[in-house]
């Protein structure tokens, strides 16, 4: 099984890392154009055309899925990727898991780009998932470029502002950005109140991830395969062994770049990187 991602950046790595816990023989590609990021401040038609370049570089390795692990390219770029792709191959788009945290019950808070904050689509999620539930929607500037870049000071800096934003009495923390989900634990530390009950924070890397492989599984399993054939078997993605893993970075093959490499996701898909194991 090939299971491909895509983001302006590193935010895929939450998601990568999970299909990696759930289904290590998976060989994994992560194709991204962190040369072009932000995408939030683009057109929605700029932000599809770069969405569906980054998506065709990882639609040229075949894979069985693909996992769109960007918020902003869900929003405006998700049904062109899917008139593009489907249904030879599976797109699965990334949906801030707000039903989830309104289900457990306010107050909520949604960390999202400036872009994502109080946009149609948001509003629309909360409108249809979070009625009756207290939700503040909170910006969060240069959090994830911070995320991307590995920037230590820049990263507190930011995840300090939005808790300033953040309503003291929060029960859950929505994030509204794959980035993001690389630095839950300072997020965690940052809102949590001494006098509160335990934070919950809800990301979506669990979610698409699971569903990515069982969109994989289907399309294996349908008539005629439902499926291109696939190239030969490599070491390393079958009979019991760690899947590959394969970095795009605008269309290229390259290393994992080297911030990935500050979050324990990017260290657990290293382990796979045939550039460091050379």
């Amino acid at each position: 099984m090939k299971i491909a991602l895509m983001d302006s950046g590193i935010g895929l790595l939450a998601a990568a890392a999970t299909v990696r816990r759930l289904h290590p023989e998976a060989d994994l590609v992560l194709s991204s154009d962190p040369d072009s990021m932000p995408w939030g401040p683009h057109s929605p038609a700029e932000i599809t055309e770069l969405a569906l370049a980054v998506a065709e570089a990882a639609a040229a390795h075949r894979p069985d899925a693909l996992i769109v692990a960007c918020n902003t390219a869900s929003v405006h770029a998700l049904p062109a990727l899917r008139a593009r792709l489907e249904p030879e191959l599976p797109v699965i788009g990334t949906v801030p898991a707000i039903k989830p945290a309104a289900a457990g019950g306010g107050p909520v808070a949604i960390w999202a780009t400036p872009a994502t904050t109080g946009s149609p689509y948001q509003r629309g999620l909360i409108e249809d998932f979070a009625g009756g539930v207290s939700v503040t929607e909170v910006p969060c500037p240069g959090l994830a470029d911070a995320v991307q870049q590995a920037d230590e000071d820049a990263i507190a800096r930011a995840v300090e502002a939005a808790a300033a934003r953040t309503p003291p009495d929060v029960r859950a923390v929505v994030l509204g950005c794959t980035h993001y989900e690389l630095v839950e634990e300072r997020i965690r530390a940052a809102v949590q109140q001494p006098d509160m009950p335990p934070l919950v924070l809800y990301g979506s890397a669990g979610a698409v991830a699971a569903q990515a492989l069982r969109r994989a599984r289907e399309r294996a399993a349908a008539p005629h395969g439902g499926a291109a054939p696939q190239a030969p078997e490599r070491a390393g993605g079958t009979g019991g062994t760690e899947g590959t893993l394969t970095v795009l970075l605008g269309g290229h093959e390259a290393p994992l770049p080297r911030a990935a490499h500050t979050y324990a996701e990017g260290r657990l898909l290293a382990a796979s990187d045939p550039a460091l194991r050379s």
